[in-house]
């Protein structure tokens, strides 16, 4: 038997055992012609819950209430889900990320959210309060995300799930850039977390809130003698009030307006460029030999200065890169959003050093002259880095370009060299073993070994040869390359 979920249109607190079950693999069914405000008074529902609240899982076993409840059920479905941990430790800390997403998160949430939109009197520092509890929550969250990508273990578990669905809220409700941009590691958490595949499923696209809505206008209050048409209109003033508080109704509601058409990209009212992208993608990922010769002559040779405009970006808080995985997870969150510049633009980030914390810098070709404003809208990381627009009239710039991508494909070639000798030096005992039994076969090893220290040392030389190309500008290592 599936279970069943008794709901209206869904919100966040459906969404927690909806993305549950799709990570679970649990069948869960949403109740057919649900509702709110009629099917939740039935005898039936209120045998389920007998205080008439959503949502409500039916279950072969009975009813379950309460959305963290319900979301523990569905997971709980099925045996040793990793969404609770593997360790007794793990599922220990998955459930106090549960208590402060509800306590310190949702709670806070609530208290800014419900009087603005009349679900409770506006008082201005009860908002006050609200805010700076949830800054001083959102601050602690943002500390812990700084070195985990999740806040349990290396993958999603059930406390990231219930985490993002109350920060869902808030986020597309009244949580604007501005409010948000305080806390860089919570936005890299959200956006990473709704646009995982089982997420993004159920939540669909997600857009942040642009503006903190205004406080519901109160009527004034009722005349003594009221006439019979007034006492008419208090039952639709009730349904309207109860429609409101439907998350999905409202959403609904924007979603109905008339579409407007949608603006064109002022990148595409530019006067065309002789500098076809297309092109320079093909001759860059064709190129395997002689990059310096092939590829970069070739860049330079398509390269319109006029129609666009080349970009070094350095981030701002290395400091942070403590973790080499983490900081990988925070560059391809990075290139996923900058995925809607690919019509306009082009680059390469780099992830540099073998010990912590990591240097994370990149190269960027723009179309135009400026970076174009609709990716700073729309793309957050891009105020994480610093930007600076490279001069190529100075020849000095232009043969670092070129050095850094050479020297960079050939520390590539230098790192799987090091991992093929680091290999070949785990197999040294059983060398020495061959080495008496066989004799000439390893002595034949022992020579390849010798040649490729040689060999590594060689590359090693030429590796800071080139480095000193760009040594002086704050040992600057970046690719000119393509995120496609």
């Amino acid at each position: 038997m599936a279970l069943v979920l008794h709901a209206g249109n869904i919100n966040k607190n459906v969404f927690k055992a909806l993305i549950a079950a799709e990570y679970s693999g649990v069948e869960v069914k949403l109740v057919r012609n649900f509702e709110m405000g009629v099917s939740n008074k039935t005898p039936e529902f209120l045998e389920m819950n007998p205080i008439g609240k959503v949502p409500v899982l039916e279950t072969p076993e009975g009813s379950v209430f309460e959305s963290n409840a319900i979301a523990r059920y569905v997971t709980r479905s099925k045996a040793d889900n990793p969404l609770f941990g593997s360790t007794l430790i793990d599922s220990a800390r998955i459930e106090q990320w549960i208590d402060f997403s509800t306590m310190e998160v949702d709670a806070n949430i609530a208290k800014w959210l419900y009087p603005r939109f009349g679900y409770a009197v506006y008082l201005p520092p009860v908002e006050e309060a609200a805010i700076a509890s949830l800054k001083r929550a959102l601050g602690a969250l943002s500390t812990h995300l700084a070195s985990n990508t999740y806040l349990v273990g290396h993958s999603v578990t059930l406390a990231d799930i219930i985490m993002t669905c109350n920060l869902y809220s808030g986020f597309c409700r009244f949580m604007t850039k501005s409010f948000t941009s305080e806390f860089p590691h919570v936005e890299r958490y959200f956006w990473t977390m709704v646009n995982q595949p089982n997420f993004k499923k159920i939540l669909g696209e997600v857009k942040q809130a642009e503006t903190v809505p205004p406080v519901a206008s109160k009527k004034p209050a009722a005349q003594p003698k009221e006439t019979k048409p007034k006492a008419k209109a208090e039952p639709k003033k009730e349904t309207k009030k109860e429609a409101e508080k439907q998350t999905a109704k409202a959403e609904a509601a924007e979603e109905e307006e008339a579409p407007k058409p949608k603006p064109k990209n002022p990148l595409d009212l530019l006067p065309p460029s002789k500098m076809v992208l297309d092109d320079w993608k093909r001759l860059y990922s064709n190129t395997k030999t002689n990059f310096r010769e092939v590829a970069i002559k070739g860049f330079w040779d398509m390269y319109d200065p006029e129609g666009y405009s080349l970009w070094f970006c350095d981030y701002k808080y290395n400091e942070e890169n403590t973790v080499s995985f983490v900081t990988m997870n925070k560059v391809g969150g990075f290139l996923q959003r900058m995925d809607l510049a690919r019509k306009y633009a082009f680059g390469k980030m780099l992830v540099i050093g073998a010990e912590p914390p990591f240097k994370v810098k990149g190269l960027w070709l723009f179309r135009g002259q400026q970076i174009p404003q609709f990716i700073l809208d729309e793309c957050y990381d891009m105020e994480l880095y610093e930007w600076k627009k490279v001069d190529i009239t100075d020849e000095t710039q232009k043969e670092r370009i070129a050095a850094s991508s050479t020297a960079f494909r050939f520390r590539f070639s230098a790192i799987h060299f090091s991992s093929e000798t680091k290999s070949n030096g785990n197999s040294n005992v059983g060398t020495k073993v061959v080495i008496i039994l066989i004799g000439l076969a390893a002595v034949g090893l022992f020579l390849f070994f010798l040649f490729k220290v040689w060999q590594k040392r060689k590359r090693d030389e030429q590796y800071a040869r080139l480095l000193k190309l760009f040594e002086e500008d704050g040992d600057l290592e970046a690719e000119l390359g393509l995120h496609d």
